[in-house]
Order: C-alpha cells, then sequence, then structure tokens
C-alpha cells in the first residue's frame, strides 16, 4: 500500500499542493486546477516547471498541464460555433478556466493510487460573458502513472460546444535531441506558414520554433530522450487532435516567464479537442478528454 502526503503551500500569489509518495511528487495550483510539476523518485522530472515562472493571481503558470477550456488558443481561429458561445469583446487565450481558482472536492487513496477531484463552479452560468451552465471537473490519478481527465457535463437546456487542451509541458533533457514518435504520417496544421495542411514524414524532430496541430492523432504518442534514456508515453482517450509545440531562441526571449535557453528543457505535447475535433454537448450529455502519462527506458 502506497502512503501519501498532502501539504499545502504558498507559491507567490498562488495556493498550492504538494503530493507526495514513497513513488512520485505532485505539485498543484488552486488556480486552474492546474499541475505544476510532477517527478517520479530518482528521476529527471516528467513535466516541466519553467526556472522563471510567475506565480501571479490571474495569469497561467508557465508549467506542468494547464486546463484550456471553453476554447483553445485564439478564439477567432476556433470554428464558428465555439466562437458562438462567448458573448463579450476581447477573449482570452485559451479560454476562462486556466486562471481561475477551482475548488477541491476530495483527496481520496484507492489501493496503491490517489484520486484528486476539482470542479470549477463558475462553469455552471457564472463565467463573465460565457453564459452556459456545465458541470466541469478535473480528476487527477497519482500512481503507477499520472492520468489527469477533464470532465465536462452540459446541465442547461441548450447544445454548448467548446474546443479543449490538456496544455501538457513535457521536460527533455534538449529538445535538439528528442524526437515524438507516433505522428508519422499524419495530416497537420502548420500554423506558422499560414495555416497549411501538411503531412509528416518520419517521426518529428526540432531544428526551430514548431507549432503544429496534428489532425486524427492515434490513442499514443511518445516523447524518445536519447540523452535521458526515457521514453515518455501519452495515452489518449476523448481526443483526435494534439498541438506539439517548442517556442525555440527568438519567441523564447519574449516570455517574461522562460529563461532565454528554458525553450531548450521543454516540449509541449497538447491533448486536445481542436479544428474539427470540438465537442459537442447536447443538454444531459457528457465527455472526457484524458491523458495517461507514463515513462520507461529505452
Amino acid at each position: 500500500m502506497a502512503t501519501f502526503k498532502v501539504e499545502s503551500e504558498q507559491h507567490g500569489e498562488l495556493n498550492c499542493w504538494r503530493i507526495s509518495s514513497d513513488r512520485a511528487e505532485l505539485l498543484i495550483a488552486q488556480q486552474g486546477a492546474q499541475i505544476l510539476s510532477y517527478q517520479r523518485v530518482g528521476e529527471p522530472p516528467l513535466l516541466w516547471l519553467s526556472d522563471q515562472a510567475i506565480f501571479r493571481q490571474g495569469k497561467s503558470v508557465r508549467a506542468g498541464v494547464p486546463v484550456c477550456w471553453p476554447w483553445f488558443g485564439n478564439l477567432q481561429r476556433n470554428p464558428a460555433s465555439v466562437q458562438a458561445m462567448y458573448r463579450g469583446e476581447q477573449a482570452p487565450a485559451h479560454g476562462l478556466a486556466r486562471t481561475r481558482d477551482w475548488q477541491l472536492l476530495g483527496v481520496e487513496e484507492k489501493g496503491d493510487d490517489l484520486h484528486i477531484e476539482f470542479e470549477l463552479p463558475e462553469a455552471q452560468g457564472d463565467l463573465p460573458d460565457w453564459p452556459h451552465d456545465v458541470e466541469l471537473k478535473l480528476h487527477i490519478v497519482l500512481g503507477g502513472d499520472l492520468t489527469v481527465s477533464l470532465n465536462s457535463r452540459n446541465l442547461g437546456n441548450s447544445p454548448v460546444t467548446i474546443s479543449q487542451a490538456l496544455h501538457s509541458y513535457f521536460a527533455v533533457s534538449d529538445v535538439r535531441q528528442a524526437r515524438v514518435e507516433g505522428v508519422e504520417g499524419l495530416q497537420y496544421i502548420e500554423t506558422l506558414a499560414d495555416w497549411e495542411q501538411r503531412q509528416q514524414q518520419g517521426a518529428l524532430g526540432f531544428a526551430g520554433e514548431t507549432d503544429r496541430i496534428y489532425l486524427d492523432t492515434p490513442q499514443q504518442l511518445s516523447i524518445v530522450d536519447p540523452h535521458w534514456q526515457r521514453r515518455i508515453t501519452l495515452t489518449s482517450d476523448g481526443s483526435r487532435s494534439a498541438v506539439i509545440w517548442n517556442p525555440w531562441t527568438e519567441r523564447a526571449k519574449e516570455l517574461a516567464d522562460m529563461a532565454d535557453d528554458g525553450w531548450q528543457r521543454m516540449l509541449c505535447i497538447e491533448t486536445a479537442n481542436v479544428w474539427d475535433d470540438v465537442v459537442e454537448l447536447k443538454p444531459g450529455a457528457s465527455s472526457s478528454l484524458q491523458v495517461r502519462i507514463g515513462s520507461s527506458a529505452i
């Protein structure tokens, strides 16, 4: 039986919880129900936390797994059905959920796993300029792997259409040596070249800024890191799209919460419902977006 310890911590302006066991350690912020870091005992971190992260209310932390909901990225790049849900003028990037305080519903041991559940009560009709009634919960399981599930249930009388992502920042020894497997042959949107649709040839390596939306993705993608002799495996459910992002040199210099060389140590693979993979929730309907994060030696 695993033993778990849960401690409250303050990081800058943010309330956080550090959860540790004899196998792993997890740091979670109340704002955004955002996982900030995840590391197995005796191993390099699996999720990346920026050295220059800013812990400020109203600002998502450059780290871990920000929750993008009820839209992903620039709202104007979303399908009309997602845009129509929002009534405001200025739509913040990546939606409304990642900068609001979530409620911790419970922490429960079940066998060798620890289950942590958060809810965003404001999603039930109280998000600014988004007048819909959705029960939104984030369920985290800390066990041999880390499983994160974002669950939406439409409590209202009208359909609700969303895009969303678990915007995961993974830790790598050097992104220039890493590669992503599982994308071979996939169609993708190259956002850095006028949003052209292209086809991936072979595994994905990195030699410059990368910002791509991969379409009809398989259930499993992996990051191969030769220097750390590690394969990080992402197993998704409820998703047919993935966003792969690294800012590289020039873009990183523009980010106040990332060291100029921070791009070398991180890679985002975002388990998502974006582009034509959006979610329509009829009244009473539910959906779940899930990723299980594991690793093994290579």
